[in-house]
């Protein structure tokens, strides 16, 4: 049995009305009246309330979870309601952060919630991840779960991680005593733009429910110190199969955060490490939606070339466009005129970055642009008739 994330002997005393609320946890043998006195005394820190924060917090909050810290800097959007099922309808526009207190209070209030209404940095990790037992990782980005997993290493504080991507989940813990780190799995974050955000590549409404309640799970068993944590374990789900497998981690005694002789002892730069700071990258040139719509109007030899899959394009596309999947830019090279004006498309602009990088790189001499924004951009700025997605 693992230790408990709370261990205090003086734990809070529960009220008759928790002992009603929390009854079918109490019977529970492996929870019992300790158990849910350390879930009241506990402090579990969410970093995001999107797809994976959103059953975070609820379920943690209706388990009796004494105090949840949610951090967050965006703000409700119509196309978060699809899977982040803690905001509705009305709270479009709101930040996430007042909407998801508003449903911790409602399903619970007497839950003691603490907002961040920012984003996570390397500045301010250390100070805010330090206040918790229990840190859960509900973030959709290489340089904040690094930041996280190293600031929780450092701090001494579990990191509940899960994360998501089109129908394929995976959940772990790491950071705890003995226990691997995200960086002995993944010393190296991928080449950016090589793995798709799920804005770009979509991700299955209920999957976030899923691998979210999974890591709600963990951070119970964390505090009470029961079952057996995914601690040296990765849980991956392929959920359109609905297929579990599991993977033995090991600690890497060379790892530099959590190793036998660690050289990060502080957090770092993690914009540069993951590779989204420009340094000597080749440059890109970007043209606006409107400045696009003036250049068609203007010169009908301009190519427009759409990188997304085929799918996608029934969503809507540009006029003239000529589709080449990412995959296929450079191979394809040769059906582009390098004596015209090329100009690349995707929904957000960052696909399309990636293939003006991948041609410059393979040798291709033509003029290049990439529309900022991607479709989305167009649809706003120039043809309200076309989706937004």
């Amino acid at each position: 049995m693992a230790e408990p994330a709370v261990a205090d002997p003086a734990l809070p005393e529960l009220t008759r009305s928790e002992v009603n609320r929390y009854s079918r946890h109490l019977i529970l043998p492996e929870i019992g009246i300790e158990g849910q006195k350390r879930l009241k005394a506990a402090k579990v820190l969410l970093v995001g309330t999107g797809g994976l924060g959103a059953p975070l917090a609820m379920y943690l909050a209706a388990a009796g979870v004494g105090t949840l810290g949610i951090v967050d800097f965006d703000v409700v959007e119509e196309s978060n309601l699809q899977r982040q099922i803690i905001h509705t309808t009305r709270d479009i526009g709101r930040p996430k952060t007042a909407s998801a207190q508003d449903r911790i209070k409602a399903i619970n209030p007497n839950v003691k919630v603490v907002v961040y209404d920012t984003r996570l940095t390397s500045e301010n990790a250390l100070d805010i991840v330090k206040q918790y037992d229990v840190v859960a990782d509900g973030t959709d980005n290489f340089p904040t779960r690094y930041l996280i997993n190293d600031v929780c290493v450092l701090a001494g504080k579990p990191n509940v991680y899960g994360s998501i991507f089109r129908f394929d989940g995976q959940v772990s813990v790491f950071g705890a005593p003995g226990g691997p780190c995200y960086r002995c799995l993944y010393p190296e974050p991928p080449p950016p733009g090589l793995v798709p955000s799920c804005a770009e590549g979509g991700v299955l409404g209920v999957l976030p429910g899923i691998v979210g309640s999974l890591q709600a799970n963990e951070v119970i068993k964390l505090i009470v110190g029961g079952g057996s944590p995914l601690v040296g374990r990765l849980l991956l789900l392929d959920a359109w199969n609905l297929k579990f497998r599991e993977l033995k981690l090991r600690k890497d005694p060379g790892c530099p955060v959590c190793g036998e002789h660690p050289t990060i002892t502080a957090p770092v730069d993690y914009e540069l490490f993951c590779g989204l700071k420009e340094t000597n990258e080749v440059p890109i040139d970007d043209i606006t939606a409107l400045e696009l719509k003036a250049l068609l109007d203007s010169d009908p030899g301009v190519q427009i070339i759409d990188v997304r899959d085929t799918h996608e394009l029934a969503i809507g596309k540009l006029p003239r466009t000529k589709v080449i999947p990412l995959g296929q830019v450079v191979r394809r090279r040769d059906e582009l005129d390098p004596t015209r004006k090329a100009v690349f498309v995707c929904k957000v602009g960052n696909r399309s970055a990636l293939a003006i990088r991948s041609l410059k790189e393979a040798g291709y001499e033509g003029p290049l642009l990439n529309l900022k924004d991607g479709v989305n951009s167009w649809a706003q700025d120039v043809d309200p008739q076309m989706y937004r997605y």
